[in-house]
């Protein structure tokens, strides 16, 4: 059922139904107003009727001739005029003009007016003692008057409000109709604008001018965010296929080498039980490494999907002191040779995602002590966290810094792209992508540098500080969310905001 058709219902029933409460308050007003009327005559009439009653009575009492009496009713009756007239004394009872039949109980004594029923009529009745008309002459006056004129009246007024009932509620509800599909005209245009939109086949979106009706215009916002949430979870969906179509091509492609290389040394130790414990040791130590490559990879594979799905309401606010000192103390029990030295500022919070600011960081320390070196030098790796004001405003700056033999310029950009790795690495080519990654996700730039003081590399990372230790509503930024999916040829130069 249409809206106007529901509106013009509900309007059609509810004006008649109040049409007929206010007739109901109506006929009880007219009601007392008559009654009002008939008690001011009969009141009226009372006193005009008394002395002439008192006088009767005292005929009576004084048994005076019939003549008398009949003379002395005539006067009372005139004097009641067109009210029925009953009067009880000592020596009877005296009658005239309209009143109920003498068996109706009447009350007496209430010196109000009050309604008598009797034979499905009416009746307003005054009682009035009667009293100074001598020893024995004490009586009762009542006043009787029909109540057919009042009852006449009542249902000529109740006949009018029945007829303006049934007349607001055909007028009432044609007008509601009218004005509801007037109304309503907006909701039904948004609603054919709306209904030719299909986000699967068409990227057209919904089209609304403001139409100054503050539900349809808050209507055709809020389908226009469900819209905006669709494409967007859409494209979360595509990019969450891809991300997995690339890890499995991606896994399937680099593991291939190796699992074919840890077989083969599998069917040289199972078919040669005698093979010379020189050659075993160097088997089983292409194992162990050709293993520790596949289990680097899978992981490193693994970061870098969480990277590129990563949702906002994983940020939140985290210590980059923090996270560079637990990295580096992990790191030195991996490394026990090594020299890894941290400096910070202090405490420099960044609205970011923990899980991967702890992997980049990671990243980048393994690949310093792993590269850092030359001949059979210890590993020497110094990291810096200051605060400084740029730009872009206050800014965390993360330096790695090694005594590597260095990175030459024209291959500082090739670094970040995935499975790109010296002949001589044992990693698997992902740790400084996932590190660009990272850097890109927090709305960061990571630069390749000469070190100042000598031969070796720098990193360096720059991160937006918020400035607060309270959560900040968060918007990740429009970048590059493709890293484990981009073709391997692509350069991924982008992170570095053209540095």
């Amino acid at each position: 059922m249409r809206l106007s058709t529901r509106v013009a219902l509900v309007v059609g029933t509810l004006v008649p139904v109040l049409v007929l409460a206010g007739g109901a308050v109506l006929l009880r007003m007219v009601a007392n107003d008559l009654h009002k009327q008939q008690d001011a005559l009969l009141r009226e009439r009372a006193s005009a009727v008394i002395p002439e009653a008192r006088a009767l009575l005292r005929a009576a009492a004084k048994h005076r001739p019939q003549a008398t009496e009949l003379a002395r009713q005539r006067q009372l009756f005139d004097s009641a005029l067109d009210v029925g007239i009953r009067l009880t004394g000592p020596g009877g009872t005296v009658s005239g003009g309209p009143q109920p039949d003498a068996s109706v109980p009447l009350p007496a004594g209430t010196r109000v007016p009050v309604t008598v029923r009797a034979d499905g009529a009416r009746w307003r009745v005054l009682s009035v003692p009667v009293t100074g008309a001598g020893p024995g002459g004490r009586g009762t006056l009542w006043l009787f008057s029909p109540d057919s004129a009042a009852r006449t009246q009542l249902g000529f007024v109740r006949r009018r409000v029945a007829a303006i009932a049934l007349l607001t509620a055909l007028v009432s509800g044609l007008l509601a109709w009218a004005a509801t599909t007037r109304a309503a005209r907006p909701l039904r245009q948004l609603q054919q604008r709306a209904s030719g939109l299909d986000p699967r086949t068409s990227v057209a979106r919904l089209e609304h001018v403001p139409t100054r009706v503050t539900e349809v215009d808050d209507l055709a916002h809020t389908l226009r965010t469900v819209l905006t949430r669709y494409d967007e979870q859409a494209a979360r969906t595509a990019e969450a296929l891809a991300t997995a179509r690339s890890f499995a091509a991606s896994a399937s492609h680099e593991l291939r080498n190796p699992l074919m290389s840890m077989g083969t040394n599998l069917d040289i130790l199972i078919g040669h039980p005698r093979l010379p414990e020189a050659e075993r040791t160097e088997v089983v130590e292409d194992l162990r490494q050709e293993h520790g490559r596949v289990l680097g990879l899978l992981v490193m594979l693994r970061a870098l999907a969480e990277g590129d799905l990563v949702e906002v309401d994983a940020f939140g606010s985290v210590d980059l002191a923090e996270v560079v000192d637990a990295a580096a103390a992990d790191v030195r029990r991996l490394y026990p040779g090594a020299a890894v030295v941290v400096r910070a500022d202090g405490s420099l919070r960044v609205q970011g995602w923990e899980p991967g600011l702890r992997s980049a960081v990671d990243n980048l320390l393994v690949n310093a002590l792993v590269h850092g070196r030359t001949g059979g030098r210890t590993a020497e790796v110094e990291v810096s966290l200051s605060r400084v004001h740029d730009e872009d405003g206050p800014t965390a700056v993360l330096t790695v810094d090694d005594r590597g033999p260095g990175i030459p310029a024209a291959a500082r950009s090739a670094v970040f792209e995935r499975f790109h790795r010296r002949p001589d690495s044992p990693g698997s080519g992902l740790g400084l992508t996932l590190v660009a990654q990272q850097t890109a996700l927090h709305g960061g730039r990571i630069t390749v540098q000469d070190r100042h003081d000598g031969p070796g590399t720098r990193f360096e990372v720059r991160l937006p500080l918020t400035g607060t230790e309270d959560t900040a509503t968060m918007v990740l930024p429009r970048m590059r969310r493709n890293w484990l999916s981009a073709d391997t040829a692509e350069p991924q130069s982008s992170h570095k905001g053209g540095s």
